[in-house]
């Protein structure tokens, strides 16, 4: 995941500090939160904090627990960052390894929603407080989506909905600017599509796209979230589509779109075919660095080593300190593309 620079750090944690603010008084319920904080004491020594993430490997998570091991160090916290891997399973059970081990917060990125329920329950049992990153849990249900608003649990991460309307929006100036047929284009809308925050993404995107480009019709294709399960999908959903000329691409990640591209591109579509507004810039940014033609026109610069932080302060406060969590706090985000990534700060691995 690309760093920012020191004076884009600097600003960055000013506006991550206010987010938090804001929201905690924008969404509070009045009422105990899902994760049964009420039930956790503040903490006189150290605090040890475990951070479970799904796809610790992936560039943008890297990023994430970077940012949570360097918030902790300032902090004084004993901080484990664990690597789910997509094991939903191994969630549960190294959640129940962490509390053996007397951690006192949990933050968590499940990689299925699943199995929330039992995560609150046991952060609940060992009166732990429990955050998540990213994406939703819900207590009392496995889909985040139909969850009550009380019963979701307390989330670091970003605005889906910003972040999706920031690219469709971005989307949309370029379709314009192409001056492409709607009947001739196709809108690919890439992602894993039980994970809640990936469709309020790609919903705000339609939805920005819609308002000022009508008629483009949009074909949904399923994934893994990761760069060779979108290449495959979209590869096959190219083949049905022979009469299209002209793509546009967007999904839940940087990894969605950048498959999508090369398939496309695989498939004989030139880059000027081809409008690809990602969602990290992670992966973006080295198409650009490579100076070679590419469909990926845009992406929105998301920074997890800003989430990991604050995923990281939000709960020292709570332990420490007796701050209630906010329902969300999220983190800023910019849309950067071949001109101004590097002066955004992003920074290619």
């Amino acid at each position: 995941m690309p760093r920012t620079a020191p004076s884009s750090r600097a600003a960055s944690t000013v506006a991550l500090l206010l987010a938090l603010g804001t929201t905690a008084t924008a969404c509070s319920t009045g009422q105990q939160s899902a994760s049964g904080d009420g039930g956790v004491a503040k903490v006189d020594g150290k605090i040890s904090i475990t951070y479970l993430q799904k796809q610790g490997d992936q560039e943008y998570f890297v990023g994430e627990a970077a940012g949570a091991k360097a918030k902790a160090a300032e902090l004084g916290v004993d901080l484990k960052v664990v690597n789910l891997g997509s094991d939903a399973n191994k969630t549960v059970s190294e959640v129940q390894s962490a509390l053996a081990q007397k951690s006192n917060g949990l933050i968590v990125v499940v990689p299925d929603p699943a199995v929330g329920p039992q995560v609150v329950q046991a952060a609940r049992d060992a009166k732990v407080a429990l955050l998540t990153s990213d994406d939703q849990i819900c207590a009392d249900g496995p889909d985040p989506s139909v969850c009550a608003k009380e019963q979701l649990v307390p989330r670091i991460g970003f605005s889906g909905q910003q972040m999706g309307g920031e690219v469709g929006k971005r989307a949309a100036e370029e379709f314009t600017k192409a001056g492409w047929n709607p009947a001739d284009t196709r809108v690919l809308a890439v992602w894993k599509q039980d994970v809640t925050v990936c469709g309020d993404r790609v919903k705000a995107a339609q939805q920005a796209f819609d308002s000022v480009a009508p008629g483009v019709k949009a074909v949904d294709v399923a994934t893994d979230n990761t760069p060779t399960g979108a290449q495959d999908k979209v590869a096959a959903t190219v083949t049905a589509n022979p009469g299209v000329k002209h793509w546009v691409v967007w999904g839940c990640n940087d990894e969605n779109v950048q498959g999508a591209v090369t398939a496309l591109a695989n498939a004989g579509f030139k880059a000027e075919d081809v409008i690809g507004v990602g969602l990290g810039a992670y992966l973006a940014c080295k198409d650009w660095k490579s100076g070679q033609p590419t469909g990926m026109r845009a992406a929105l610069f998301i920074n997890g080593k800003d989430v990991g932080a604050l995923a990281v302060q939000t709960v020292y406060d709570k332990l420490k300190n007796g701050k209630d969590f906010p329902a969300e706090a999220f983190a800023p985000t910019r849309m950067v593309d071949a001109a101004s990534w590097q002066d955004a700060g992003v920074t290619c691995g």
